[in-house]
């Protein structure tokens, strides 16, 4: 049942209040509850579509009252002669003109929506955490006369049986902020404002709607500036004579792919949303449409993204070395339909769409009732986008992690015995320079010799690598050790010299022996970050996402941010992050909760979530989202997913 017993016990405490005024006038009670709907549109039919292969979906049937309840199912429901099952048979469809209307006049390009869209998921953040405080700060007033408490809110029930219906106070989330069109929610339709719906449908029923609608016009939106990066810059004639074919390929890739119908994305996919915002003007359901898209034919992405980095290098290249293709790019990013947008960010959309793809269907998740049908194919469409964002970010890892590898091994010597650096399933965590401790911590020494001397660190998924640098921006490599075979231990505060100080431990080198190292940093966060990388599954100062606790301090992201090294996190507006550790310099190493990366990020970039009632809502929703009803069965399906898209 789509629809909560508070919301039917309203319903019917406001039936009752008609009857009881009915009586007073000495009119039948049996009389029919008139609500606000067109008497003019017929209650729409049960109608089964296929989806996709092996998909079906069923709307709404006047032969089967809302969605399957009936009086004797509910006894709430029999007590009144007209029930909220059967004022909802009386929604009607969007006709088609108006919905097609709506989506043409979606001014803004998929950049912007994102943007506007994500500042606004942080405002509403911030609103919340301000009220729930707000509301614990004058909580011991209330519980100090919970009985008086009672009975005004007797009183209040009293008054509201006597007095019309009052319109519910919606929930205001701004998804769409178009100048160029008239509304900006499902709420602000014409059809939904004229329907009465808003009347029955409750605020948390009213949010769902909203995240499926806004799952729907920011693919329009994204289609719109997709559409717009083919055929504004890719087919631009003097662009063609510039680029070599070779250079073309590089820059567009499979865009063609990602935008035409027959291979999958957005045309299409756009299409079914379309179709499914016609039938029913209270959406029944999109995720099932994305999971169908996903599984099937969201592969196109994996090949786009994968090329990312020849991509951005073969851009940047053309822009230092081609006079005519800067110009002429310069030229067309002035053109108002690009509103001011730099070309390069029309060339990744593709990525940005599908990593927020996957969260806008988290969003519906967090909302729909738990154990329906509706939870289950939200369940599905999740799993299936996760999958392609993650081989998207392998991809792109695959690409650049090779030639660095390769770069790396030139730069060594070898004093000890060669190692093999290049290997398909070794990458560089982080790198940089030490400070080296030599000799006995005495006076004598501090007067007579050099303290610390420089040591260069190659840190890899399974290896590590010391070396010194020597001229010819070459290194020098004297020691290394698998990685499982490392320990490290922070010295306490020692004064200035030995400030940042902290101790390295291999339990094998490459003699075979034990060694240790007393290695300074250049600042704490620096120590810190080392610590983390070089002994992964060392305690942190918080609990991890993964400890199931349901508080840790939290952030969220109110300044997007780029990672410049390896152990450092990407940010994105509105992420939600736990904090694992932080350094009084300003660095924080943060668990995001969406996809639990973890990594390194400036503390400036972000806010605290300080209201545990809100960072104990978040982990519990992200607790929902990625829990497995069957994880041997949905291992199975992985594989085979993944087998499948091998072989393609």
């Amino acid at each position: 049942c789509h629809f909560t017993a508070s919301r039917v016990s309203k319903f019917t405490r406001q039936v009752k209040a008609r009857n009881r005024t009915l009586l007073e006038n000495g009119k039948p009670v049996n009389e029919p509850l008139t609500l606000n709907f067109p008497q003019s549109r017929m209650p729409p039919r049960r109608v089964s579509r296929q989806v996709g292969p092996g998909t079906q979906k069923t709307s709404l049937s006047s032969s089967t009252p809302g969605n399957g309840t009936t009086p004797e199912e509910c006894p709430a429901l029999a007590d009144s002669p007209t029930t909220l099952t059967e004022a909802l048979q009386m929604i009607h469809p969007i006709p088609a003109d108006s919905w097609r209307n709506l989506i043409e006049q979606i001014g803004l390009l998929y950049q912007e929506y994102r943007d506007k869209s994500t500042l606004q998921e942080i405002e509403t953040r911030r609103q919340q955490d301000a009220e729930i405080q707000a509301n614990a700060d004058g909580s011991p007033a209330s519980e100090d006369a919970p009985e008086e408490e009672e009975e005004e809110e007797e009183e209040e029930e009293e008054e509201e049986l006597a007095s019309p219906p009052e319109r519910k106070a919606l929930p205001q989330i701004c998804l769409l902020s178009n100048p160029h069109s008239r509304f900006n929610l499902w709420q602000d339709l014409p059809e939904i404002q004229s329907s009465g719906v808003l009347e029955i449908l409750q605020p948390e029923e009213i949010r769902l709607q909203e995240a499926m609608f806004e799952l729907v016009t920011s693919e329009a939106s994204y289609y719109k500036s997709l559409n717009l990066l083919v055929s504004h810059f890719m087919e631009n004639e003097r662009l063609k004579k510039i680029l070599h074919p070779s250079e073309a390929h590089i820059l567009f890739s499979n865009v063609l792919d990602v935008l035409a119908v027959r291979t999958a994305a957005s045309c299409r996919f756009l299409l079914e949303l379309e179709h499914r915002m016609e039938e029913n003007i209270v959406i029944s359901d999109v995720c099932d449409i994305v999971y169908h898209y996903a599984a099937n034919h969201f592969s196109v992405y994996i090949t786009y993204v994968s090329n990312q980095t020849y991509q951005e290098r073969t851009c940047k290249q053309l822009l230092q070395e081609k006079a005519a293709f800067r110009e002429l790019i310069t030229q067309l990013e002035l053109d108002p339909k690009c509103k001011g947008l730099p070309f390069s960010s029309f060339l990744i959309l593709p990525f940005q769409r599908i990593t927020r793809l996957k969260l806008l269907v988290q969003n519906i998740l967090k909302r729909v009732e738990e154990r329906s049908e509706r939870e289950g194919t939200a369940l599905d469409a999740h799993r299936e986008l996760e999958m392609v964002v993650k081989a998207c970010n392998e991809g792109v890892r695959k690409m650049s992690r090779t030639e660095q590898m390769i770069s790396i091994q030139k730069k060594m010597e070898f004093k000890i015995k060669s190692v093999p650096i290049i290997s398909h399933s070794r990458w560089l965590l982080k790198q940089g320079e030490l400070q080296q401790m030599s000799g006995p911590k005495t006076s004598r020494t501090l007067r007579t010799k050099k303290l610390f001397r420089e040591i260069y660190l190659f840190l890899f998924n399974d290896l590590l690598v010391i070396c010194r640098q020597i001229p010819g921006d070459k290194y020098q490599v004297f020691d290394s050790a698998p990685r499982g075979l490392l320990r490290v231990e922070e010295l306490e505060d020692q004064g200035q010299t030995l400030a940042n100080v902290f101790i390295l431990r291999l339990l094998e080198n490459a003699d075979d022996r034990e060694a240790t190292y007393m290695l300074k940093a250049s600042s704490q966060s620096e120590m810190k970050r080392w610590m983390t990388s070089l002994a992964p599954n060392r305690r942190t100062k918080f609990v991890s996402f993964t400890s199931r606790l349901l508080d840790c301090p939290q952030v969220q992201c109110v300044h997007p941010y780029v990672a410049q090294q390896p152990d450092e996190l990407t940010l994105d507006l509105a992420d939600i992050l736990n904090i694992l550790d932080k350094t009084e310099d300003g660095w924080i190493f943060g668990e995001r909760l969406h996809d639990q990366e973890r990594g390194w990020f400036p503390s400036s970039m972000t806010e605290e979530i300080l209201n545990p009632k809100i960072r104990s809502q978040n982990l519990k929703e992200c607790f929902r989202v990625h829990k497995m009803d069957d994880p041997q069965r949905s291992q199975n399906k992985d594989r085979r997913k993944l087998g499948s898209r091998n072989r393609q």
